[in-house]
């Protein structure tokens, strides 16, 4: 994966969870409670999405071959 790949994935994670919790706190008050549960579910979701597409792209950098936190040492192996 290449750095701008992972960086996306980093930033899109805390794009997400910005977006979800902010929709949360917007919720008004008046409707139905099936309302909140379903946007509530959805919120939960697409939080635990962008933590999942944040670890990756996390990993993905820290994998990098030019990363000073690299997984594989000069000649591949586990280090």
């Amino acid at each position: 994966m290449s750095r701008k790949i992972a960086g996306f994935l980093i930033a899109l994670g805390a794009f997400m969870v910005f977006e979800w919790v902010n929709l949360g706190f917007n919720l008004q008050d008046g409707h139905e409670t099936s309302f909140y549960v379903v946007h509530g579910i959805l919120i939960a979701v697409n939080i635990v999405l962008a933590i999942v597409l944040a670890v990756i792209g996390w990993r993905g950098l820290r994998a990098h071959p030019g990363s000073a936190h690299s997984f594989r040492g000069r000649r591949g192996d586990a280090g």
